[in-house]
């Protein structure tokens, strides 16, 4: 049973940082597509980065951002320690939103996702 455990959310004032770390058990992370994913009150979930896994075809290991946070976050894999982590710097009150960790597995398509963890931007 694949788990994702999320930490490192809170109260951060705009313009400041916030790293966001999802502990993977059960499954090695270097195996899945890693992603961090977002959900404002009354908002539908959205992308906001991924990693591919390692050994991927064409891009093993490639970032990929949602424009909005282009520039201020970014995503990186720790095989060692089974991690995925998102550094977001220059945080906006927009990016206030409860943050999901996901695991991806391309073949079946199968998604595995962490309780989510609440990251709030306010003065």
């Amino acid at each position: 049973q694949v788990q994702l455990v999320e930490t490192g959310g809170g109260l951060v004032q705009p313009g400041g940082s916030l790293r966001l770390s999802c502990a993977v058990s059960g499954g090695a992370v270097s195996s899945y597509a890693m992603g961090w994913f977002r959900q404002a009150p009354e908002k539908e979930r959205e992308f906001v980065a991924s990693v591919t896994r390692s050994g991927s075809p064409k891009n093993s290991g490639k970032a990929y951002y949602a424009d909005s946070v282009k520039g201020r976050f970014t995503i990186s894999r720790d095989n060692a320690t089974n991690t995925v982590s998102l550094q977001m710097n220059s945080l906006k009150t927009e990016d206030t939103a409860v943050y999901y960790c996901n695991a991806h597995v391309p073949g079946p398509s199968i998604d595995y996702w962490g309780q989510g963890i609440q990251v709030t931007v306010s003065s």
